[in-house]
């Protein structure tokens, strides 16, 4: 994999990882909107967006209407955008689906970023007026990452492949189960057949019952319907008694329960963690994209 990230300068990040990985920096901000665009990259995509809600905040503004003002929580989790007061999310934006974030070199307070929707799939331009920190605050969505990055690989994000095929081979391991289920029902099945077959055939009115066929072994054949309390074999001995069918489909011919890697631990791995690690993994790997723009040569007034 590619580094996760990319700036067009070097610079230094702008906080410890503990401020991010344990807690979140907070931001003051207005949240001029959010508007669909075709690329997750690039700075004429950003640049067409600002401009287009620009636009739109300027007519609002006209008809008396005042920019919302929002706070920004960043950490190795995301981009929170919070109501200030209430503290309700309005918008949840996850760092893997974040690719490209910048900030304004003509106006110190204007950023955006592209980020990826959860539930449409649509990437969407968030753009926000800061209070002359849109750089800083670029630079710690750009720290953010860089850190979930991390954290993904060291929790396991490498293995992303090897859980697949896992979860294939333990699928294959239930269909052969289920398929020899299957044909020692209709061995059993023969068995009975054969029995029944046997007893029609033999001479009626003998007064003694004919003694059951045995095997090679000189053992009694397995019937499923027989009782722990049937006849002992030749041997003196009583056969051990059946297993019932729910047994034998919970447990293996050990006598242990099938292995399931994505049952057991279902609080650390929930049941859709390929799908969830295979987005985590595409996303981490388009990776972010830092840069610092000219998006408009009229800055907003937002006063």
């Amino acid at each position: 994999m590619n580094r996760a990230f990319s700036r067009k300068k070097d610079k230094t990040w702008m906080h410890t990882p503990e401020a991010l990985s344990k807690h979140y920096i907070p931001y003051n901000a207005k949240f001029l909107g959010s508007t669909e665009v075709e690329q997750p990259k690039g700075t004429e995509v950003v640049r067409d967006a600002v401009r287009k809600l620009k636009f739109a905040r300027h007519i609002k503004k006209s008809e008396g209407q005042k920019i919302p003002k929002v706070e920004l929580q960043i950490s190795i989790y995301g981009v929170k955008i919070l109501e200030p007061k209430t503290k309700e999310v309005q918008h949840n934006c996850q760092l893997h689906r974040i690719s490209f974030c910048a900030d304004d070199k003509t106006d110190k307070r204007i950023f955006t970023f592209i980020c990826k929707d959860s539930e449409s799939n649509k990437h969407l331009c968030y753009v926000f007026d800061s209070e002359k920190c849109a750089e800083e605050i670029t630079l710690t969505i750009g720290q953010a990452f860089d850190l979930a990055y991390r954290k993904f690989l060291e929790s396991g994000g490498k293995d992303v492949e090897t859980r697949k095929q896992i979860a294939g081979l333990q699928k294959r391991i239930q269909d052969l189960e289920t398929e020899n289920m299957e044909l020692k029902n209709k061995v059993q099945d023969l068995e009975s057949q054969l029995r029944t077959t046997q007893v029609s055939a033999s001479p009626a009115g003998t007064g003694t019952p004919k003694s059951p066929s045995t095997d090679i072994f000189d053992m009694v054949p397995f019937s499923p319907v027989s009782h722990v309390t049937s006849t002992p074999a030749r041997n003196g001995t009583q056969p051990p008694p059946v297993p019932s069918r729910a047994t034998e489909i919970k447990r293996d011919l050990f006598g242990a329960e099938p292995f399931d890697p994505f049952t057991c631990g279902a609080g650390d791995f929930p049941p859709d963690i390929e799908s969830k690690l295979e987005e985590m993994q595409e996303g981490f790997k388009m990776g972010l994209t830092l840069e610092g723009t000219v998006f408009c040569l009229d800055p907003l007034d937002s006063r």
